[in-house]
């Protein structure tokens, strides 16, 4: 019995988990266990109605089947202790009066049965002429003089076939209020039983004094009590979708027409519908004028109508009327120009010129009569476009080329230009000086059905019978993106006024509502660099001011491993730059010091910020443990990116260092000798004044033997492995060789001069970067003694 132990509002979600069968029982569960705790059978056939007493004490439930019959069940036996009979058809409705002592029950039998619960008998029986699926009572503790109630008597309140709320005196039994739609075609009693107005359904929502009523269109209606006023209006089902635009001066609602004579005024912002009734037929076409809140619609009644907003309480009325065409009316259009007329076409092949009434009748009058200024036949199934002169309805040109009719055209919002869609699955665009068709678009696999002009006349939009929509660019003919969003013909197709929104609705009955988001992207980004720039501006106030730790958190923030480099290089440059650094570094938060050590990684494959990237590195790794290290996200990609060109710049400084400390040993042990006398460089200084020790000799020498010359080329490769021999051993204190070069045969012999360069002293890096470095000083044969000096040092 755990299970109902339980509100009354909790019993009633137990419904929702109970209730009876075809089997002619009724099942009782635990919601929170998940078991039955009761099987009660007994009831004839289906059980279509279960209701809980409100008093939980008694453990009553009440229940209803085909029999008509009221079952009353005790919960602690399960067994049925009573049967109120009164009705003759399904019983629809239970409502409990506050004390519990009182019950009213509702049926398709026209009649609404008052009982006393604790004789148990029928207190009064009230014909209330419809069948009712709802029936609530009124509470007693307000104020309801507004619907009628003006005794202390038991109200209750039926809703049924004829789609309005009644209010009725039990003890009277008389009908003190009905509710009007004055919208609403009037309809006799044998048309209301069919009516798709009449309401199945009928709850109570006593926190916010509110009912809440469900059509026979699966349409959720609230009214808010006392004035039963409808608050807010819930569509379940649209049918098909024929035609939609937007409506209001920001576009705040759209109006639909379904495959149905109503038309839907939806708020965008919170799905609320208001429903319009006047055509007595299938709505076939909307179009808005230009100012936004006024709109026309035209329908197989072979009417057109004229609709209002009230700015205000956003409320739409019929404010004119008109009819005429001796057809279907099957497209109708607004002029958007200050002078305020219509333009209709039918399918009797005319199009008529409507005057507006300006100013319109005011709001709640009866609508004005419109009647056509101009008839012109304009076609005849001839698969072509017109362009007809407003003031006389003269012919200006026709635009022929699609081979199949065509169901939609546009203007241009910036060129003299037209758009035509056809059943031919292609869109044309035509222009207006010669009537030439300019462009074609091919992609659709079926009639094209709806064509507008999108971002400022350069792009069209088009939708069609296979249920795509696509977004062309006029200038390249480039079909730029399809969207494949309904799954069945897409009817209707509408921009807003800002060009920022776009509303389609296809025979799927659903309604998708776009948005440009190139616009936002741009507005974005370029938001997005402002504050780039803002924000560069403030890093180099930062760097000048010296607050390296905010500037280096704004580059981080922005993400641009650059500029937290040139942040990095700057603190480096202080006087105390490492300290400096260190103490930055240390004050970051962890995920930007995942960022650091990610760009690290970067700076690391360029020679000219390596150094940068190891400073960095330094400090990270002499402050963080390995296992610290290891948190961060990304860790052990980084440290693994850095080893192979870290251990790369280590080779280059390697072989740098090498060179230079060769270099300083040659500066400071080098001598000279030529000419009569030799210069001496002490170890300390060296003399860099001009010598002449350098004498050209322009005269040949006389030739000598083979063997001198064999002797001397030995001579002179010993000169080069003692030479070579120095360079591993810097330490000792030698001089450099001296060899001499001799002609032969009149020609001059280079001996080991050919890793010199006349004197020159090369550096090149190889692709592989060895480096090779080589230091030469060669002195040319001189005229007193006829030798050469040469000394020469290589480096590999």
């Amino acid at each position: 019995m755990a299970a109902l132990q339980l509100t009354r509002a909790d019993l009633r979600s137990v419904r929702g988990d109970s209730g009876g069968g075809c089997d002619g029982t009724i099942k009782l569960w635990d919601v929170v266990k998940q078991y039955c705790t009761h099987n009660l059978k007994g009831s004839s056939g289906v059980v279509h109605l279960v209701e809980f007493h409100p008093d939980i004490s008694r453990l009553q439930l009440f229940s209803s089947s085909l029999d008509c019959g009221i079952r009353i069940w005790d919960l602690r036996t399960s067994k049925c202790v009573c049967v109120l009979e009164s009705h003759y058809s399904a019983v629809t409705s239970l409502a409990f009066s506050p004390d519990g002592q009182t019950l009213v029950s509702s049926g398709r039998d026209k009649i609404c049965t008052v009982w006393d619960l604790k004789e148990k008998a029928v207190k009064r029986t009230v014909p209330v002429y419809e069948a009712v699926e709802g029936v609530v009572l009124l509470p007693g503790t307000s104020d309801y003089s507004q619907m009628g109630v003006k005794s202390d008597n038991l109200h209750f309140i039926t809703a049924g076939s004829k789609g309005v709320l009644r209010v009725w005196d039990s003890s009277s039994a008389r009908c003190v209020f009905t509710q009007t739609l004055p919208d609403a075609p009037a309809l006799s009693t044998e048309e209301a039983d069919l009516d798709p107005l009449s309401l199945m359904h009928l709850l109570p929502m006593l926190q916010s004094n509110r009912l809440a009523t469900v059509t026979a269109e699966h349409n959720i209606l609230l009214y808010q009590m006392p004035s039963l006023t409808v608050q807010q209006q819930f569509v379940g089902y649209n049918d098909d979708i024929l035609d939609v635009k937007f409506l209001g001066k920001d576009d705040t609602h759209i109006v639909v027409a379904t495959n149905s004579s109503q038309l839907k005024v939806f708020e965008l912002a919170t799905n609320s519908c208001q429903i319009l009734y006047g055509h007595t037929d299938t709505i076939l076409s909307i179009d808005v004028f230009c100012k936004g809140s006024m709109f026309a619609s035209c329908a197989k009644d072979k009417s057109l109508r004229l609709w209002k907003m009230d700015p205000t309480s956003g409320l739409v009325h019929c404010v004119a009327q008109g009819s005429g065409h001796s057809n279907a009316v099957g497209s109708i259009a607004c002029s958007r120009l200050k002078k305020v007329f219509l333009v209709s076409g039918s399918q009797d092949c005319t199009i008529k010129v409507w005057e507006v009434p300006d100013p319109p009748p005011a709001l709640g009058c009866e609508p004005a009569l419109m009647t056509a200024r101009l008839t012109e036949k304009v076609h005849d199934k001839d698969r072509t476009a017109k362009l007809w002169s407003l003031a006389d309805m003269s012919l200006l040109g026709i635009f022929r080329g699609h081979s199949r009719g065509i169901w939609c055209i546009q203007f241009s919002p910036v060129d003299q230009i037209l758009a035509t869609a056809s059943a031919d699955g292609s869109i044309k665009i035509w222009g207006l000086q010669d009537f030439s068709c300019l462009k074609t678009f091919e992609g659709h696999d079926a009639s094209v059905l709806k064509i507008i002009f999108v971002s400022q006349g350069t792009q069209l939009v088009s939708s069609g019978s296979d249920g795509l929509v696509k977004l062309w660019t006029i200038k390249t003919n480039e079909c730029v993106k399809t969207f494949d969003a309904h799954q069945d013909k897409v009817w209707a197709l509408h921009g807003s006024s800002k060009d920022d929104l776009m509303v389609t609705g296809s025979a799927d009955s659903t309604i998708t509502l776009w948005k440009d988001v190139t616009k936002v992207e741009l507005a974005e980004e370029q938001a997005k660099q402002e504050d780039q720039v803002l924000k560069q501006q403030e890093l180099s106030n930062l760097l000048h001011e010296k607050k390296y730790l905010k500037a280096l958190g704004i580059a981080i923030s922005l993400d641009q491993p650059h500029t937290a480099l040139r942040v990095i290089r700057e603190i480096r440059q202080q006087e105390h730059g490492l300290q400096e650094l260190e103490k930055t570094l240390l004050k970051l938060r962890q995920d930007q010091k995942e960022s650091v050590l990610r760009y690290c990684v970067v700076w690391n494959t360029n020679s000219r910020s390596c150094l940068d990237a190891q400073a960095v590195l330094q400090v990270l790794l002499t402050h963080l443990s390995p296992e610290e290290m290891m948190q961060y996200q990304g860790a052990r990609t980084h440290l693994e990116g850095l080893i192979p060109y870290t251990e790369r710049h280590m080779q280059r400084i390697g072989r740098l260092l090498q060179a230079s400390m060769f270099l300083d040993y040659m500066w400071q042990k080098i001598r000279i000798t030529g000419g009569k006398e030799s210069v001496n460089l002490d170890d300390d200084e060296m003399d860099t004044t001009p010598q002449s020790i350098f004498i050209i000799d322009k005269q040949p020498m006389e030739g000598t033997n083979t063997q001198a010359s064999q002797q001397q080329q030995e001579d002179e490769e010993e000169d080069l492995e003692e030479s070579e021999s120095r360079v591993e051993r810097p330490d000792e204190d030698e001089s450099v060789s001296t060899s001499k070069s001799a002609h032969m045969n009149g020609k001059k012999h280079n001996g080991v001069n050919r890793v010199a360069d006349e004197g020159h002293v090369s550096s090149e890096e190889s692709e592989n970067e060895d480096e090779v470095m080589e230091i030469s000083t060669k002195s040319l044969p001189t005229k007193s003694t006829g030798s050469a000096l040469c000394e020469t040092a290589t480096i590999r």
